[in-house]
């Protein structure tokens, strides 16, 4: 699970325009070098959200150190800035430090999940490429966590690779991964990420056959008896029959894709055991989202097949955070906090610094952030904030399975209540220190 993505080119161009023309007029004012903090942070939940995670840190890492400014991209700039700015963008390089939340862990209102410190020119230009990555990775993780803690120890299967963008998808996968998911449908998101994928077939599979039994009987002689069969594309009672004289009490399993689930489930799991199939397994797909797969939680389900609601954030497909600048030097190099103060979008100055309070029994009690200086620790808390990049290169030594195990714990020192799924309150608040 460590293995790392093939070597991608990445463009400077993915960014907004604004940030090219901030740093031109930045080169001609001077203030380009004034050594920055910007920070990252979601000044709220998605509505009715108890937690947040973090997540398409390892993917950030590698594009910002791929971030350059080629030949063709510089073509085409020319004409939207000037020519010194052309010129600093030829030599671009990040060469700044990157702190944050280490991958998988939970979040909250004013969290800073990432601390970006540079001189201006450097940082400012970042904004777009931090921001795409971790605003959906985020919101696909934020989703898959609470399917994941729905399902309770019964595995979830990620499939939505045809219902977003053919890269979204792979993101998709590894996102979900890291917050639970046993495996996934997209195969990309297997060669470059590792996550474990599986997959057998369609109702176009059963269709292309004379009849069910052919379909069946193919299935299995290509993969074998412990694979899962498709059983509703006509009558279900009687393709569950078909499977199990076929396979025998070694069928792996049969999946449902339509219907009641919760009734077309008991009632599969009572006609596998009574046919001595007490060992294959039911997979339930069907657009399921974590209100579903709680709901099924009272029948005999062993597997879950997610997709749409997955790739889209189950209802909250960005993770609403900013990239803020939130301190900067003054002519004399003594750094200032500095913030947006506009009505509803206001922030807080200063690099921030953070805490998981805790009690003495290990439960997250608050998000604690200094403001300038780091807070104290009363003993039980647990520091948050991790180095990641130094001088524009990667420290951070984590791998996707670290991140899946990290979320885990992040999520196990939380309160009971923040794994409900009833719209509430953040599960812990956030309080500022000076």
């Amino acid at each position: 699970m460590t293995s790392r993505p093939p070597s991608r080119p990445a463009t400077g161009l993915l960014t907004d325009h604004y940030e090219l023309t901030m740093l031109e007029a930045a080169l001609r004012s001077g203030a380009a070098s004034r050594r920055c903090v910007f920070e990252v942070f979601a000044r709220r939940l998605p509505e009715g959200r108890r937690y947040g995670v973090v997540a398409g840190t390892g993917r950030l890492l590698e594009a910002i150190e791929r971030f350059r400014f080629g030949a063709d991209e510089l073509a085409h700039l020319r004409g939207v800035v000037d020519d010194p700015t052309l010129d600093f963008l030829a030599d671009y390089r990040f060469d700044g430090d990157v702190w944050g939340y280490a991958e998988g862990e939970c979040y909250f209102p004013g969290s800073p999940v990432l601390v970006v410190e540079s001189d201006f020119a450097h940082g400012v230009v970042l904004e777009t490429l931090v921001l795409s990555i971790l605003n959906h990775d985020s919101a696909i993780a934020s989703a898959a966590s609470r399917m994941t803690s729905a399902a309770g120890d019964r595995p979830c299967i990620e499939m939505g690779s045809r219902r977003t963008h053919e890269e979204a998808a792979v993101a998709a996968a590894r996102a979900a991964y890291l917050a639970g998911f046993a495996t996934t449908s997209n195969l990309e998101a297997g060669r470059r990420f590792g996550v474990p994928t599986a997959g057998t077939a369609a109702h176009a599979f059963t269709l292309l056959h004379d009849d069910e039994r052919q379909a069946f009987a193919a299935q299995i002689a290509a993969l074998g008896k412990g694979t899962t069969l498709l059983v509703d594309t006509y009558d279900v009672p009687t393709a569950v029959a078909l499977a199990v004289e076929l396979a025998g009490p070694e069928l792996g399993g049969v999946r449902l894709d339509s219907g009641d689930l919760l009734v077309q489930a008991r009632e599969v799991r009572e006609q596998l055991d009574r046919l001595g199939a007490t060992q294959t397994q039911i997979v339930v797909t069907s657009d399921l989202d974590e209100h579903a797969i709680a709901a099924l939680a009272a029948g005999p389900v062993d597997r879950y097949g997610v997709g749409t609601s997955l790739v889209t954030g189950s209802g909250a497909p960005t993770a609403g955070m900013v990239y803020k600048l939130v301190a900067r030097t003054d002519d004399d190099g003594t750094m200032e906090g500095v913030a947006k103060r506009s009505k509803d979008k206001a922030s807080v100055a200063g690099r921030k610094y953070a805490l998981r309070r805790r009690s003495a029994s290990g439960v997250a009690e608050a998000e604690v952030l200094g403001v300038g200086v780091p807070p104290g620790d009363d003993g039980d808390d647990r520091e948050l904030l991790v180095p990641l990049m130094a001088g524009g290169r990667t420290v951070s030594t984590a791998t996707l399975d670290d991140a899946r195990q990290r979320h885990a714990a992040s999520r196990a020192e939380l309160p009971v209540a923040a794994l409900r799924l009833q719209r509430g309150e953040p599960a812990i608040p956030t309080i500022y220190e000076e």
